[in-house]
């Protein structure tokens, strides 16, 4: 159970800029296999620049459904803040798209990113990922009006410091989406939660 929100609202420290070393922590909370195995890996990872130019892709997608999560929300294509991290749309009912990355259904991974929650707004759309299981359906429909279906196959909590960023925001490989909330104990003196929840998912064939 998540401590109450007591900040402003509730940033999700993804860095978008030159790859870091990292290391995968593997506490209770995940399920499934570990998030560089979900998908076939690339051979080799190049550093890109943090402001790298927007992909020729497939429609923006306008919404995200997790039926056995209950989670049903607005999408908003986002970019890259000020601080280089990706951002995230100020309203927690609704969930960012990385619009610098593939879109959902292209070859690699397809990131949205919301809040879990904030301390006026309350619960984020993505508050119930984290019970995420492997098996669960998630639907994303775009602007075209036709829907990709994607199934769980990992759900892991990640320290923010060591996410696999080069794994995460990957632009080739095998289709993916990638789903990431805040998740872990709430750091008050860092007005921030410690970890991130990120679900992978493959398409459903």
């Amino acid at each position: 159970m998540r401590p109450a929100a007591a900040s402003a609202v509730l940033g999700l420290a993804l860095a978008v800029g030159a790859p870091t070393a990292w290391v995968l922590t593997q506490p209770e909370a995940a399920a499934g296999i570990p998030l560089e195995q979900p998908l076939p890996a690339t051979p080799s990872v190049t550093t890109r620049d943090a402001a790298p130019s927007a992909i020729p892709s497939a429609p923006a997608p306008v919404r995200i459904s997790v039926p056995s999560q209950g989670v049903d929300a607005r999408v908003d294509a986002v970019g890259i803040a000020a601080d280089g991290q990706m951002e995230l749309p100020e309203d927690v009912s609704r969930v960012g798209w990385y619009r610098l990355g593939p879109a959902p259904g292209a070859e690699g991974s397809a990131v949205l990113a919301g809040h879990v929650d904030d301390r006026e707004q309350r619960p984020g759309a993505l508050f119930p990922l984290d019970d995420a299981a492997v098996g669960d359906e998630i639907t994303v429909p775009d602007a075209a009006g036709t829907a990709t279906r994607w199934r769980v196959v990992s759900r892991q909590l990640i320290t923010e410091q060591v996410l696999p960023l080069e794994r995460i925001f990957a632009r080739d490989g095998a289709p993916r989406l990638t789903v990431i909330t805040c998740g872990g104990p709430f750091l008050p003196e860092f007005r921030s939660y410690r970890d991130n929840v990120v679900v992978v998912a493959e398409p459903v064939r």
